[in-house]
């Protein structure tokens, strides 16, 4: 194989949404970062069966709902 063609694979913390952090390894950011989820495996539908509600921190349907408040969606 050719020589630095792969990026750095290496440990990352990541965050849920409910505040547990798990240790991965990843190619994202550099040693010891912090990635943040806004969805993840525990509060996603698909995951879930839909019985768990998404929450949306600000994102797309926040903005949408503010933008499109009077129209009755």
């Amino acid at each position: 194989m050719k020589k630095d063609t792969h990026p750095e694979y290496h440990v990352i913390d990541v965050k849920m949404t409910d505040g547990t952090v798990v240790q991965m390894r990843s190619t994202w950011g550099s040693e010891g970062d912090t990635l943040s989820l806004d969805i993840d495996p525990s509060v996603h539908p698909a995951w879930t069966g839909g019985s768990s509600r998404l929450l949306d921190a600000g994102g797309r349907v926040s903005k949408f709902k503010n933008k499109y408040a009077g129209l009755g969606f």
